[in-house]
């Protein structure tokens, strides 16, 4: 079944669409837009990226979802896109505003059986009890982990849910990430991330402003952060980025390796479904 995109908001003025587009951040350092769905790797093949790290000419976004990339939370399962806008700033090159159509929802099923079997659905819900019981259960953890079960989740098309708008900020060492969410439907919203994630291959440690160290799989998958900052950077330090915990929201840190199916690394933000926008930044951290 087709459903119709939500209806495009007037263009901004100031701004010009553009398909894809990169900005240099320093000598080896640069990120990149897209406004399809590329890079297309694994599980988020067919979804929508936030901002991609590009280091010394190559991706390093993995399966990751990219800097500043919406999630919502609704009753009936969690909300993604595959349809965008991305306009650049006619006044600065460092200014980027990507328009997210919320036009896709997690789906399950075995396969090929939907949901509605009876036995899938017991086996699923042991499976995500089991890992909400370790603290193990990240916004995209089951969809991840189910191929490795003979699970499988599929996105399916459905009515838009509104638009969440982005605006991206690129400076010298930072970058800045505003989310206007006050275009989305707001009945039986539960829930609103920003993931901001690239590649586990390239990034192995993550450290903290409480003096936490850690490398590869002791950092988790969906674990609270308490400090008041968090890096996550290659195993020498050389190349990463920071963020900053803020007040109204959750932040959780998590890194997944298995080749061919999971490659993944970051800090995501979990937000109060009533706010209306929220804002952060991100430090890159090398040269």
């Amino acid at each position: 079944m087709h459903f119709p995109v939500a209806p495009a908001l007037i263009s901004p003025s100031g701004f010009s669409k553009i398909d894809e587009y990169a900005v240099p951040i320093s000598d080896s350092l640069t990120v990149k837009i897209y406004s399809d769905t590329k890079p297309h790797h694994l599980y988020l093949a067919t979804l929508q990226k936030g901002l991609v790290l590009v280091y010394k000419s190559i991706e390093r976004i993995g399966e990751g979802a990219g800097f500043g990339l919406p999630v919502l939370q609704y009753s009936d399962g969690l909300y993604f896109s595959r349809s965008s806008k991305v306009y650049l700033s006619e006044v600065s090159g460092q200014r980027i505003r990507k328009e997210f159509v919320m036009d896709v929802v997690q789906g399950k099923g075995v396969r090929g059986i939907g949901l509605e079997n009876r036995m899938v659905r017991a086996t699923f819900k042991q499976v995500e009890e089991l890992y909400r019981k370790h603290r193990h259960l990240r916004v995209l953890t089951l969809k991840r982990i189910s191929g490795m079960m003979g699970l499988r989740t599929n996105f399916m098309e459905t009515e838009p849910m509104g638009e969440v708008i982005v605006t991206y900020e690129i400076g010298q060492g930072i970058i800045g990430v505003k989310a206007d969410l006050s275009h989305i439907k707001r009945k039986e919203l539960k829930k609103v991330f920003m993931l901001n994630e690239q590649g586990s291959l390239n990034f192995t440690r993550y450290s903290d402003s409480l003096g936490m160290n850690l490398v590869g799989r002791k950092i988790g998958a969906w674990e609270t952060v308490y400090a008041e900052d968090a890096s996550i950077t290659d195993l020498h330090g050389r190349i990463g980025f920071r963020l900053h915990r803020l007040e109204g929201s959750k932040m959780r840190r998590g890194r997944e390796y298995l080749k061919g199916r999971l490659d993944w690394i970051g800090l995501d933000y979990e937000i109060d479904p009533g706010s209306h926008a929220f804002e952060y930044g991100i430090d890159i951290l090398g040269r």
